[in-house]
């Protein structure tokens, strides 16, 4: 019987970008709490923050994290998503846009992440 092992070429370092989600504004009725100027961040590839005493809507959540791992990264500037910000919560009557933006830029090694 043979055994078959995968391996990987490991990719010594690589730049991520920590990520900053804000609620830029709400242009129906709000009904989960968040205000605009509420956020979170994405820090050092999988932590999320959010400031002590706030919140997060589960369902604005859901809208921008499928997103979230393409906007850590540099983009071919072909690409839309490395020119798209806004991301709309799916609460149609709510209607709350929000705004990605890259706050920083660090160096990871592939070692590190999973």
């Amino acid at each position: 019987m043979r055994i078959t092992t995968w391996k990987t070429s490991p990719v010594p370092e690589m730049q991520i970008y920590d990520l900053r989600v804000t609620v830029e504004r709400i242009e129906g009725r709000s009904v989960c709490g968040l205000r605009p100027g509420d956020y979170f961040e994405l820090t050092e590839s999988n932590r999320i923050r959010i400031p002590e005493g706030r919140h997060f809507c589960l369902y604005a959540f859901s809208a921008v994290l499928p997103l979230l791992p393409a906007k850590q990264r540099k983009l071919p500037d072909e690409d839309w998503l490395e020119h798209e910000t806004f991301v709309a919560c799916p609460d149609a009557e709510e209607r709350l846009i929000m705004r990605i933006e890259r706050i920083g830029e660090r160096t990871m090694r592939s070692e590190d992440l999973t």
